[in-house]
């Protein structure tokens, strides 16, 4: 009888994902000792106590139970507020926002609302590395476009325009950028806004980074327009802003009938985003501001030390304007990015990830997070000036 292997059991979209390439390195570094590690994408600061409270509260009175599918009206109405105020575009919090697990379950469950099998979504790589995979579990094709160091990582919206078939339905943008700290100005998006509406496109943009901005005004792409906003679909969260990872709270805006899709969806896999952590999400809205501001100061201080840092051994690194991620050059070490990230990690103790984890455009490059104490990175700079010294 023949054997079945696990492979043949899994459906093919599944079993021809690629692990993430960010994952490696953590499990090398899991297994060593005196590692600093400037590859995790989170917040070193714990949640702020007033939202830590609401939380306890939360579960000390009792509210352990369902909300409705969407999430509480109250949240709803807090993150529609919250998005006027900062950006002037508005949401009905009824109908057009939903409460999700993070911004991962946002993502999933817009490329499942939208996509028919074989969809192409335009990608501007390098990018998180959930982007291509998300849309692949949801049936579509990821069309990878790069976003050149030239550019400063923000995608050319004439690339975009070259990639676009009969079968494109999505143009997925994500700025502040992960992995590579850029930003979007607004003539960039208007472009691509442009774009989406002369071929009837629809636009995907996470802005999960939306607060950690450094010396720009962050442009939030469904408010440039009403006929924009029509064709929008806005992810975002309080894991980077708030300092909320562990919570796993995020959120979606989007018009009526998309939203509605994308509710149906997420009652038959979640049900409702934990109902805790909505009611922390609720408080950090209400007072969470003076926190953010005081943690964008201090990721600025170390984006700052990081860049300077990086450009004196060598690493050539442009500026990044957004997130809490550098991303150097790293050639000037003879390596390619998977070789300089194993060797820094095995010789140093200091953990980074390979560019190529983020898709094309992303070799010969690496990332490093400062969302690490300030400390920390003035040790990480010492290690590589020594790594350097050997290999530069």
């Amino acid at each position: 009888m023949q054997e079945v292997t696990s492979i043949q059991r899994l459906a093919k979209r599944v079993a021809g994902l690629k692990p993430s390439g960010i994952r490696k390195f953590f499990d090398i570094a899991a297994t060593m000792k005196d590692v600093i590690s400037l590859g995790i994408g989170e917040p070193d600061f714990t949640t702020p106590k007033p939202i830590l409270d609401a939380g306890i509260r939360s579960l000390q009175n009792g509210e352990t139970h369902y909300t409705s599918n969407s999430g509480r009206m109250e949240l709803r109405q807090g993150i529609a507020d919250n998005l006027q105020k900062l950006y002037n575009v508005k949401y009905d919090p009824a109908t057009e926002v939903i409460a999700t697990v993070g911004v991962s379950e946002a993502l999933y469950l817009a490329f499942t609302a939208l996509l028919e099998p074989g969809d192409e979504v335009i990608i501007p790589t390098p990018c998180f590395v959930s982007y291509q995979a998300e849309v692949i579990l949801a049936g579509g094709v990821p069309v990878e476009i790069p976003a050149r160091i030239e550019n400063n990582f923000t995608v050319d919206p004439d690339d975009i325009r070259k990639a676009i078939t009969p079968r494109t339905k999505v143009i997925f943008i994500g700025y502040p950028s992960n992995p590579t700290g850029a930003v979007a100005p607004r003539e960039t998006l208007l472009e691509i806004g442009r774009i989406a509406e002369e071929f009837d496109l629809l636009v995907v943009s996470d802005e999960i980074y939306d607060r950690l901005v450094y010396d720009f005004e962050h442009v939030c792409f469904p408010a440039l327009s009403d006929s924009l906003r029509e064709r929008s679909i806005l992810l975002g969260g309080f894991s980077k802003d708030y300092a909320m990872t562990g919570w796993r709270i995020g959120y979606a805006c989007a018009p009526a009938d998309i939203l509605a899709g994308m509710v149906r969806i997420h009652q038959y896999t979640i049900m409702s985003a934990p109902t805790t952590a909505q009611d922390a999400a609720i408080e950090a809205l209400k007072t969470g501001e003076p926190y953010v501001q005081e943690m964008l100061t201090e990721y600025d201080r170390r984006r700052r030390l990081l860049v300077s840092g990086l450009n004196r051994l060598g690493l050539s690194t442009f500026e990044p304007k957004g997130a809490f991620y550098t991303f150097p050059n790293i050639r000037a070490s003879g390596m390619d990015d998977e070789t300089f990230a194993e060797k820094l990690l095995r010789e140093e103790s200091v953990a980074v990830v390979p560019g190529n984890a983020f898709g094309p455009g992303g070799e010969g490059f690496v990332r490093m997070c400062y969302a690490t104490s300030y400390e920390q990175i003035e040790e990480a700079l010492r290690r590589m000036e020594k790594f350097m010294s050997r290999y530069g």
